[in-house]
């Protein structure tokens, strides 16, 4: 240990930058494999994927301690979730709309013509999909890479899943100019059991039963700290089936990649330090502040790429758009978890 950082987490970005290029080789060279695993999938959601993603979480479940509900009054929490609120449902959508709009079609489109117009127009549908609906998932990660508070964090995944629900349609409808979105309800519902209520509830138990045979101390000590390199390991294979998936589409494509990259990464980058300079400004605390500002700078992919392709088709320019925010996100993440860790003790404790 070093700073009390793991080997892993200390070298995550080499780890990284390995695991995406061992993911698009293997995509190309051996693509029989990711190309079955692709296929296993229910409602949209893939299966392969939900396990990794179930080691990703299961650690931050297991540290929730339900005794803190008595505490779901305390005035850092009911900012936390204002905060997450304002700006994942009344900024985020219309920052990523204009921002993805200025870049592809008045900037790469009509500007240097570097895309056909219609085409630019299909990479924003993409975009205003990803930015409608904030993380289900991952956020478990960001939170537990950046020591957030896992009683907060789960509590701003509930509720943002609910307004999802509610909000996800109307936004798109509003932001596309279309008057019914066919939401797959399914795919929503089945990524909310699967990336939320059954880590909890395997969270909880485990938690329960080991603090009962072997202790507080040990829990602490020994049970958490492999929990953590799990964690880490699931997130690295996640990243080479991601990869993977998608190898022969980026090396066939990288100019559209790299285009349709640049408007997500900003909008990434700007929706967090939104959030982030102002749960500083308003004195949350770090391990509060942090989730709430990673929720909603990733995405709701699952959610996102399985609506572009049933409204315009898996060959379509928005389903692509979908699937480049999957493929910058965990890199930028990861780099925003950097900046959160780096900038901790500036928050009061």
């Amino acid at each position: 240990m070093a700073n009390g950082i793991g080997f892993f987490e200390k070298y995550l970005s080499v780890w990284v930058f390995f695991c995406i290029v061992f993911g698009i080789l293997l995509g190309n060279f051996i693509p029989e494999i990711p190309r079955y695993l692709s296929e296993i999938t229910v409602s949209q959601v893939n299966l392969p994927i939900a396990v990794l993603v179930w080691f990703m979480i299961y650690p931050m479940m297991v540290k929730i301690d339900f005794s803190a509900v008595k505490n779901l009054g305390k005035s850092h929490l009911v900012k936390g979730l204002s905060l997450t609120w304002i700006v994942n449902w009344l900024i985020k959508p219309f920052s990523m709309f204009l921002i993805a709009y200025f870049f592809l079609v008045t900037v790469f489109s009509q500007y240097f013509g570097l895309l056909p117009l219609e085409l630019a127009k299909e990479y924003v549908a993409g975009a205003i999909l990803l930015g409608a609906a904030p993380c289900t998932a991952m956020v478990f990660v960001w939170s537990h890479l950046s020591k957030g508070d896992p009683f907060y964090t789960l509590l701003q995944v509930s509720t943002n899943d609910l307004i999802i629900l509610l909000a996800f349609a109307p936004i798109v409808g509003f932001l596309m100019g279309l008057s019914n979105i066919p939401v797959p309800y399914d795919t929503l519902i089945l990524s909310v059991v699967l990336f939320v209520v059954i880590p909890l509830i395997f969270g909880y138990y485990s938690r329960k039963y080991v603090l009962k045979n072997k202790g507080k101390k040990w829990f602490e000590n020994i049970f958490i700290p492999k929990l953590n390199n799990i964690s880490i390991f699931g997130l690295l294979l996640t990243l080479i089936l991601l990869f993977s998936f998608q190898g022969d589409l980026i090396l066939n494509n990288p100019l559209y990649i790299v285009l349709i990259a640049i408007p997500l990464i900003i909008q990434t980058y700007f929706i967090f330090g939104v959030s982030y300079i102002w749960g500083f400004k308003w004195k949350l605390p770090h391990n509060v502040c942090a989730p709430a500002s990673f929720i909603g700078a990733s995405n709701f992919f699952e959610l996102a790429v399985a609506v572009a392709i049933s409204l315009f088709g898996i060959e379509s320019g928005a389903a692509l758009a979908t699937t480049v925010g999957v493929l910058v996100e965990v890199p930028v993440m990861l780099s925003l978890v950097k900046i959160a860790n780096q900038t901790k003790n500036r928050f009061k404790l």
